[in-house]
């Protein structure tokens, strides 16, 4: 059986202690794995490690508890960190706590909206894109592990022995994870391979980086805190388009989570319930002192490949991960970097969706191009962005080959009108092509263009039309139109004056009959 069938094999979710017993360790590798995540993000965004860990607490336990989708795992993420930084710069960290209420009501917005459903709009191939592009700036992130501070405070790249080392604990622990699913699944992999580099690197006394090297995770108990920031226009003004655009970021890469995970445990989720779910936590995580967060789709991996399938693992993972804060922080600041990177480097390897390599000649170009620039895009810049760009270039290339199939099979009816029987949608792409197949100075006095196997899609079809009514009523001669399907004629009926053509009702509107036409050769296709 292949990786992709066992992820989609039916698991069981009853409570039975073993299944609690799953759920609890695949949630213990995910806080540990969560930890220099969360640290590493609060470093990037710009502010103090604890804020990255509080955020990782909340947003974990609310998404975990009335998320739109058990098993997957949110917390603070470098999508939302690279936007935060600038913000944090000139502004400081109270404007980013407001920053995060206001991304929290527009997330809760969009849920009661119900707007979470036009995920479904995003193509296959700007999903694989996304997978990939992911994947790549997972990998990237782990890079940063393998700098150390030179004597002028700068960062260089390990070498000598202290790389070779590095490297060897790395690849220990992406062994053990391969290996240990081949002898037995009762323990999660990623969780064995952190128990036993530690061990090796505490027992030995390897001189290697632990979590410790990073920051100190210790701290006490959330406090509730209001940002202290002006209630003005002013704030409003500066907090805004940072909001925005972190709530949209925090809501593709959770929706698209979502239905990746959802796609490889065979079950479905709740995209505005989720949306809901991520909107209460950043509120929330806003008024304790988080950074704020959305889905990470590297700790979903882990929790879905370590056997979780229920709601017990997130919650697990988030009051783990605050009990390393307040309790565990000497224990864990003892874990070797190395375990953890070998630990992201399996997910990476997991995630990327290694078929589309193997397709990219058998899908049409279009496809193929779209899940490069959605890739390079998602590495290079933002997630939110290389969705927009993907579907933008998506159905920008649909319209274009829709456009391309508007057709007529011309004939002539029994009394004696001219019948053009259309084939294709009628929008804006395929307007002028439309208006090519007519030939109003030549037609007999009676034209009927028969909609049977077409159909008004929008405004720039109703106008399109009507232009054509008029030539044909300054050549003093009628047009009628046929087989309007109840959509088409809705439109008509909305259009008001704007269309002033006959329509010809059929008796057996429903029935297809013959009409007796004669059709002749079709005219081309524009």
């Amino acid at each position: 059986m292949t990786a992709r069938a066992e992820a989609l094999a039916p698991v069981s979710t009853k409570l039975t202690p073993n299944r609690i017993k799953i759920e609890l360790l695949a949630g213990l590798t995910v806080a540990l794995a969560l930890v220099p995540e969360a640290v590493a993000f609060a470093f990037v965004a710009g502010v103090n490690p604890l804020v990255g860990l509080y955020a990782a607490f909340f947003i974990g336990l609310i998404t975990a508890c009335i998320g739109g989708r058990p098993g997957m795992i949110s917390g603070a993420t470098g999508a939302l960190a690279v936007v935060m930084v600038s913000l944090v710069a000139q502004h400081g960290v109270e404007y980013l706590f407001a920053t995060v209420v206001l991304m929290g009501i527009i997330q809760i917005a969009v849920g009661l909206l119900k707007w979470g459903k036009f995920i479904r709009m995003v193509p296959h191939p700007v999903m694989l894109g996304f997978v990939n592009g992911l994947a790549i700036v997972i990998f990237l992130a782990q890079l940063g592990q393998f700098k150390v501070e030179d004597p002028t405070g700068g960062l260089t790249w390990m070498s000598g022995m202290e790389l070779y080392l590095m490297l060897g604990l790395v690849a220990l622990t992406m062994a053990v994870i391969w290996l240990l699913p081949r002898f037995t699944t009762a323990f999660p992999a990623p969780l064995a391979g952190i128990l036993v580099v530690s061990a090796i690197a505490l027992g030995f006394g390897l001189d290697t980086r632990a979590v410790g090297d990073l920051a100190s995770i210790a701290g006490g108990l959330p406090e509730f805190h209001i940002p202290m920031v002006p209630l003005n226009l002013e704030t409003l003004e500066i907090i805004l388009p940072y909001a925005v655009i972190l709530a949209a970021i925090g809501l593709i890469e959770s929706l698209l989570t979502l239905n990746l995970v959802a796609d490889m445990t065979n079950t479905k989720g709740g995209a505005s319930k989720e949306c809901l779910a991520q909107g209460t936590a950043n509120i929330v995580t806003g008024f304790f002192g988080g950074m704020g967060g959305c889905a990470m789709i590297g700790q979903s991996m882990i929790n879905v490949k370590s056997g979780a399938r229920t709601r017990i693992a997130g919650i697990a993972a988030a009051l783990f991960l605050l009990s390393f804060i307040l309790f565990a922080s000497p224990l864990i600041e003892q874990i070797p970097v190395a375990a953890l990177v070998g630990v992201m480097f399996m997910v990476v390897i997991g995630t990327f969706a290694w078929t589309s390599l193997k397709i990219m000649h058998k899908v049409p170009m279009i496809d193929a191009v779209v899940m490069v620039i959605v890739t390079g895009v998602t590495v290079y810049a933002d997630l939110a962005v290389a969705v927009v760009v993907g579907v933008i270039i998506s159905a920008l290339a649909y319209a274009w080959n829709a456009a391309s199939r508007i057709s007529a099979r011309i004939g002539t009816s029994k009394e004696g009108w001219k019948v053009y029987r259309l084939s294709g949608p009628l929008f804006f792409g395929s307007a002028t092509g439309f208006t090519d197949l007519f030939d109003p100075v030549n037609d007999p006095d009676d034209v009927v263009v028969d909609f049977i196997d077409s159909r008004v899609v929008d405004h720039s079809g109703l106008e399109v039309i009507d232009a054509l009514a008029s030539k044909y009523e300054a050549a003093g001669k009628r047009l009628h139109l046929r087989h309007l399907s109840p959509d088409c004629q809705k439109l008509l009926a909305k259009a008001g004056n704007l269309v002033e053509v006959s329509v010809l009702e059929d008796p057996d509107y429903e029935v297809a009959v013959d009409y007796g036409h004669t059709f002749d050769k079709p005219a081309p296709a524009r």
